[in-house]
Formats: structure tokens, C-alpha cells, sequence
């Protein structure tokens, strides 16, 4: 049965944030990524929101939210969710994120592990240098008058064009992404959504690759629960930035889905489902403490220092 979904708008500080809640229970976080909006996670809301309190917004820029003052880093965005469970009354939540969301859910982890109860990283990026080549031609001079173009062919065409491309140049895109990448590329039509797609992107991404990793952040986030999803066939960020990510946390949750591309949450909810509902169910919130955080620090520190 589809959950009842409220749609909202929250004046935060200096612009609003548009957010879908629905469910009860402990709160989940869903962080789309770059691009996108809260309806990337249409496919999974339901579910989720039969155990859980659901809380989707669109990232400031992004969908029906307010363009930042002119701080599109990591770590404004992930002050900007933390606003917003403030605002909503949450103490706390189980932080999931998709792509550069997941390099927000990395941000608010190490910024706000107070506030952070687990963590899903799905496709998530920041985890190594690697990505498309069509994502660091975005950071390029000019970009903007190229994505415009392109935004401006009818989705269904460029959903077709797309299918080609997959045939074609394999290694640029897998087909069941061609349809979340053509829905992607046409909301940016709007010159605002472009210009937050251009300057979010440069703030992570240049033109050899991701700009920032996150993964020093992982070792100083021990006895956090950490769930990595990916799909085996992800064109966009290499499944090896997962597989590798693993070996730096103490008790990790791993889930390849097989033959899924960048997009497992649209294109293969079922599969992703079943792993994080055990995920949720296995593990215990994370509970922070000025000791243990102190120890990880100066833990870390040593290790570097040797």
C-alpha cells in the first residue's frame, strides 16, 4: 500500500528547502545526488516508509529548493540537512546518500556524528578519484553553454541517444541508466539548476576526476554502521572505490548488485531494498561520545604520523 506523502516547503535561514516526508519510526535521511531531486528515490519511499519516518529533501540548488548563497561545498550542504532535522525535530538519523550524495552522508557523518545513527553509501562518491568522463567535462570553460544544448533535446530523444551510446562506447554508460541520465539532463533546461549543477560539480570534480576523498574521514568513524551498495556494472564511479572503501572500516555491510549501473535505488529497488531493511534491522544506532571521539582522533593521528 503506498504510503501518504507530504509534500513541504521550510524556510531555513536565508531560503527555503523542499522536502517529502512520509512513514513513522526512526528517521531515515535520503540525500539524492548530483542533479537531481528527491523523486530519484520515488522507487523505495514506500517501502522504507512502512517501518521508518522518510525524509527526502532536494539539495539546496536543486529541484524545488533555494540556490545557496554561493556556497555549494560539501560541507554547506551537509549543514543545510542538518537545519533541516533540526527544524523538523530530529535528534538524529540513519544518513543514506546516492552519488555525490554520499559524499554529503560522508560530510554530515564526520561533521555531525551526533546526529548520524548509520550510514548507506549507494554508488556514493568521494571514495576515490576515478569517474565518467562526461562528469569531468562539466568542470571544463564553457561547460555551461554545452550543458545548456544539450538540456534543450527532448527527453525522449536523448533517452534514445543515450541507449545507443551504451552499445556503442560500453564503457561510458550502462543501459538501465540511460533513462534516470536523459530525466537528469532535461530538468537541466533551467538556467538555475544548471548553474548549481556546474558550481556543485566544481566543487568536487575537475578535470582529471573527483577533487575530494572522504575516505580519512572513514577511519575516524569506527563503531559507526556502514552499509556500501553498488552496482557491479556503474559506469559513472568504478565499483572497485566500494570494494576498496571496505577494508578501512571495523564492521562493514557490503551489497553488489549484480548487472545494476549507477542507479540500483530506480533501476533494481528490490535487490537494494532487501539489503538495507537487514542492514537496519542488524545493526544498532550509532551512539556518539566525546571520549571515543577523542581516542579515534588521536588514534588517527599516530597512525599518520609513523
Amino acid at each position: 500500500m503506498p504510503a501518504t506523502r507530504h509534500e513541504d516547503r521550510l524556510r531555513i535561514g536565508d531560503g527555503t528547502i523542499a522536502y517529502t516526508t512520509a512513514g513513522a519510526g526512526e528517521p531515515l535521511l535520503l540525500i539524492h545526488g548530483l542533479g537531481g531531486t528527491r523523486q530519484t528515490w520515488n522507487q523505495v519511499l514506500d517501502d522504507l516508509a512502512a517501518t521508518h519516518t522518510v525524509i527526502a529533501p532536494d539539495l539546496p540548488g536543486h529541484g524545488d529548493s533555494d540556490a545557496p548563497a554561493g556556497d555549494y561545498s560539501l560541507g554547506a550542504l551537509a549543514a543545510s540537512l542538518r537545519d533541516l532535522l533540526v527544524v523538523l525535530g530530529h535528534p538524529s538519523a540513519t544518513v543514506v546518500g546516492h552519488s555525490l550524495g554520499g559524499g554529503v552522508a560522508l560530510q554530515f557523518a564526520y561533521q555531525f556524528p551526533e546526529r548520524t545513527d548509520r550510514l548507506v553509501l549507494i554508488s556514493s562518491g568521494g571514495l576515490g578519484p576515478q569517474l565518467n568522463p562526461m562528469l569531468r567535462a562539466a568542470t571544463l570553460p564553457g561547460a555551461q553553454t554545452v550543458v545548456a544544448a544539450l538540456a534543450r533535446v527532448p527527453e525522449p530523444v536523448t533517452r534514445g541517444l543515450l541507449t545507443l551510446v551504451t552499445s556503442a562506447v560500453p564503457g561510458v554508460l550502462t543501459r538501465p541508466d540511460a533513462g534516470p541520465v536523459a530525466e537528469g539532463m532535461h530538468r537541466l533546461r533551467h538556467e538555475g539548476q544548471r548553474r548549481t549543477f556546474i558550481r556543485t560539480a566544481r566543487t568536487v570534480i575537475n578535470w582529471r576526476g573527483q577533487s575530494i576523498s572522504a575516505t580519512q574521514h572513514l577511519k575516524q568513524l569506527g563503531g559507526l554502521p556502514v552499509l556500501l551498495a553498488w552496482g557491479s556494472n556503474d559506469k559513472t564511479i568504478p565499483p572497485s572505490h566500494h570494494r576498496a572503501v571496505a577494508d578501512l572500516l571495523t564492521e562493514p555491510h557490503l551489497v553488489e548488485i549484480d548487472g545494476a549501473g549507477h542507479y540500483p535505488h530506480e533501476t533494481a529497488p528490490d535487490r537494494l531494498l532487501a539489503a538495507l531493511h537487514y542492514f537496519l534491522e542488524a545493526t544498532a544506532p550509532f551512539r556518539y561520545t566525546e571520549t571515543s571521539w577523542r581516542r579515534l582522533l588521536t588514534t588517527s593521528a599516530a597512525v599518520s604520523s609513523v
